[in-house]
């Protein structure tokens, strides 16, 4: 009875504990601290944001869209289509400075200067 016991109970701690690790390599961060600290996120291949769309704007399956988590806001650019207005999302992509993405498309004169993000994928929640 107790090699079962601690059969289950060592599965139990796997399961956590690789459940755990999983979830760490998609952890959102929030838009404030790419704000405070672009160069840092903007080395990462793959920075995770959540928060609701507040602007879009989109042509032949391209455009931007404004994503606020409710502590700042940032121009996210996808190739894909973009969400709607009011949409909850979830985006994985790569932080930039607007300078940077002249070469890649044209962007919306609302975007000005600043961070961006190129989307790698986005979800609607």
């Amino acid at each position: 009875m107790t090699d079962k016991r601690l059969l289950r109970r060592a599965a139990l701690l796997l399961l956590l504990g690789g459940v755990g690790l999983a979830s760490m390599g998609c952890a959102t961060t929030t838009i404030s601290h790419i704000l405070a600290e672009p160069l840092k996120y903007t080395r990462k291949d793959n920075v995770h944001l959540k928060g609701h769309v507040t602007e879009s704007v989109s042509f032949l399956g391209q455009g931007a869209y404004k994503l606020d988590d409710g502590t700042g806001t940032i121009w996210v650019i996808s190739t894909r289509g973009v969400p709607r207005k009011g949409a909850s999302v979830r985006v994985g992509g790569r932080v930039r400075d607007v300078v940077d993405l002249g070469s890649i498309m044209k962007l919306p004169q609302q975007v000005g200067s600043g961070l961006v993000m190129t989307e790698t994928s986005h979800h609607a929640q």
